[in-house]
C-alpha cells in the first residue's frame, strides 16, 4: 500500500526544512536532532508510577527508569503479587537517545502491556564505543533477572524489548545469553530493529533516503559506534549474522513497510521460524521507521502499541494465545 497520508505529510514537512546531510552532522547535532524529533511522541499515556534509580554495571552504575502500570483493582494481597516485566532499550543509532527522549515509548509499552517496564540508559558511543552498550545490556538483563522480585517483577515472566538500535543490543545480548546457557528472558520483542550493518538489503536500497532514517545516518552512527578494526559482520554488531540462533527466547518482531530496516527484521524472524523461537511478525503498512514514537503526527502509533501490548500479555502469560 502507499505511504499513510499522515506519514507523507510528516515526511514532506521534514524535507521542506532542508535538514543537513548526516554525513556533515556532529554527534552533538545528531543527539539534538533526536531530542527535537522525540518531542513528537504525543500526549503522555497514563501509568501508575514512575521511579528513577540505578543498577550495577560493568563500568559503574547504570541509570534506569521503572514504569509501573495502573492497577484496575488494587490488590489487598500482602506481599503484593509480582507483575510481568519488560526491560526496554531505546533507539538512537547507539550514539543518541536516552530514557528521557524515549520516555513516551516506555510509558506506552507499560500502559499497553500491563508490564512493569525497566528502561535502561546504556552507555553511548563515541564516548563509549562498542562493546560498551552491549556489555551494559547483558549486565542489566542478568541483574534484573536475578533481582526481579526487588522490582516487583516475576522473573519467569520477564521479557526484553529494543527499538531500532536498541533492538541491535537486545538481539545480540539474547544471542550471547543463549550461548552461555544461563538464565534468559521469557520474551524478546524487537521494534524496527537494526540487525545487519554489513549489507544493503532490498529495503535499504528501495528507501535509501527520504524515509526519516537513511543510509547516510546508519553509516554515520556505525562509524562512531564501531572502532577501527571492528567487523560489521561480527554478530555482536549484526545479530542477524549469528551462525546459531537456537535457544534464543521466543521472539516478536515488528517492522514498517517503508523502513530501510524492514528486510533484516523479516529475515531475522524467518531464521527464528526454523528454530521454533518465532512467535509473531507484523509489518505495519504505510509506516516508516520510528512511527511508533511519533504519535503526535502519526496517530496509528496507538494502534501499533495496542497490538504489541496484546502480544506481550499473551507471550508472558499464555504463549499459545498469540495468533
Amino acid at each position: 500500500m502507499p505511504l499513510d497520508p499522515r506519514v507523507k505529510r510528516f515526511l514532506d514537512a521534514l524535507a521542506a526544512g532542508n535538514p543537513p546531510s548526516a554525513r556533515t552532522v556532529s554527534v552533538p547535532q545528531r543527539r539534538a536532532q533526536l531530542v527535537e524529533l522525540m518531542k513528537l511522541g504525543g500526549a503522555e499515556v497514563s501509568v501508575g508510577l514512575v521511579e528513577d534509580g540505578t543498577i550495577p554495571g560493568p563500568a559503574g552504575p547504570i541509570s534506569i527508569r521503572v514504569y509501573s502500570p495502573e492497577l484496575k483493582e488494587p490488590s489487598t494481597q500482602l506481599p503484593a503479587p509480582l507483575l510481568p516485566g519488560l526491560i526496554y532499550l531505546h533507539g538512537g543509532g547507539l550514539v543518541a537517545g536516552s530514557i528521557d527522549t524515549h520516555a513516551p515509548i516506555g510509558r506506552a509499552l507499560c500502559h499497553s502491556s500491563g508490564c512493569r517496564v525497566v528502561a535502561l540508559d546504556y552507555r553511548l558511543a563515541p564516548e563509549h564505543p562498542f562493546p560498551a552498550g552491549l556489555d551494559d545490556t547483558r549486565a542489566a538483563i542478568a541483574y534484573v533477572l536475578s533481582h526481579a522480585a526487588h522490582f516487583g517483577i516475576d522473573a519467569a515472566r520477564l521479557g526484553v524489548c529494543g527499538d531500532s538500535a536498541g533492538g541491535t543490543l537486545v538481539a545480540a545480548a539474547c544471542h550471547d545469553l543463549a550461548r552461555s546457557g544461563g538464565a534468559k528472558p521469557a520474551l524478546q520483542l524487537l521494534i524496527c530493529p537494526i540487525l545487519d550493518y554489513s549489507r544493503r538489503s532490498g529495503s535499504r536500497a528501495d528507501f535509501v533516503s527520504g524515509y526519516l532514517i537513511d543510509q547516510d545516518t546508519l553509516d554515520h552512527d556505525l562509524k562512531h559506534y564501531a572502532p577501527r578494526g571492528a567487523d560489521p559482520k561480527d554478530p555482536r554488531i549484526s545479530p542477524l549474522l549469528a551462525e546459531d540462533l537456537s535457544s534464543v527466547p521466543p521472539t516478536i518482531v515488528h517492522t514498517a513497510e517503508f523502513d530501510p530496516l524492514r528486510d533484516e527484521g523479516q529475515d531475522y524472524f524467518r531464521r527464528l521460524s526454523q528454530t521454533g523461537s518465532a512467535l509473531a511478525y507484523t509489518c505495519h503498512p504505510g509506516m516508516i521507521h520510528l512511527f511508533y514514537g511519533l504519535g503526535a503526527v502519526i496517530p496509528y502509533a496507538r494502534t501499533a502499541f495496542e497490538k504489541m501490548g496484546a502480544e506481550i500479555r499473551a507471550a508472558l502469560n499464555d504463549p499459545g494465545a498469540i495468533e
